[in-house]
């Protein structure tokens, strides 16, 4: 995602005249230089889709993977197709909610859904677990972020600013359904998408689980709100 921040006007003098500062303009504090990067006030608009609609729009869902996931054009109708049957089955799960980012194109998305202590886990979750979060899915308050996807450029610049959109549309996901935390399992093979979920405020549970079972294929990361 590219995202244009308009740049301020430059002055021009006239031809043989040299501007002369007035002694009150240097008195007065200059105001404070715009932010580099993605801005909310600038950039793409953040709205949640409905079922339906997010039926209607699979095939840009698609393309937004195939074009944030990396590797080579052989590799995408495979992974795009396997995002979209993921999509499809976690769509059918109480709660769900997909938010999308767009300008005039779609540049993000996230999805998820709130976890119940009384319900089924997700693949991977059970057993590794810390009791504070099994006692937030029981109250209703742990809600599990699936995917977030936006530009490489985002995964490295600004990753801190609250504006960054990765940020924006994870904060929205938990935020809309009054979560406490979002949760999210990520290969222990994928270290780049760890350490751009870590750039974004999550946290890895390594450490902090029961030892009862052996490590499994997945790292749990948490994000509070």
């Amino acid at each position: 995602m590219t995202v244009h921040v308009p740049v301020a006007p430059t002055t021009t003098e006239l031809p043989g005249r040299q501007a002369v500062p007035d002694r009150r303009d240097r008195l007065r504090p200059r105001p404070p230089r715009p932010e580099r990067g993605s801005s909310p006030r600038e950039g793409a608009r953040v709205r949640e889709l409905t079922r339906c609609q997010v039926e209607d729009r699979l095939g840009e869902l698609g393309d937004l993977y195939a074009d944030t996931s990396g590797g080579g054009p052989w590799a995408w109708n495979e992974a795009r197709g396997a995002f979209l049957r993921r999509l499809a089955a976690d769509a059918r799960r109480p709660g769900f909610s997909l938010l999308i980012a767009e300008t005039t194109a779609l540049t993000g998305c996230a999805y998820g859904f709130p976890v119940r202590g009384d319900g089924p886990w997700w693949e991977g979750f059970d057993g590794y677990l810390p009791g504070s979060l099994l006692r937030l899915a029981g109250s209703g308050r742990l809600f599990v972020v699936c995917v977030i996807l936006v530009q490489p450029w985002v995964r490295r610049q600004n990753q801190d600013r609250a504006w960054n959109l990765a940020r924006r549309l994870q904060r929205r996901l938990l935020t809309d359904h009054g979560a406490t935390a979002g949760v999210t399992l990520v290969n222990r093979s994928d270290t780049r998408t760890v350490e751009a979920l870590r750039s974004w405020g999550w946290r890895c549970l390594d450490g902090d689980t029961p030892t009862t079972l052996p490590p499994g294929p997945f790292r749990v990361l948490v994000l509070g709100t």
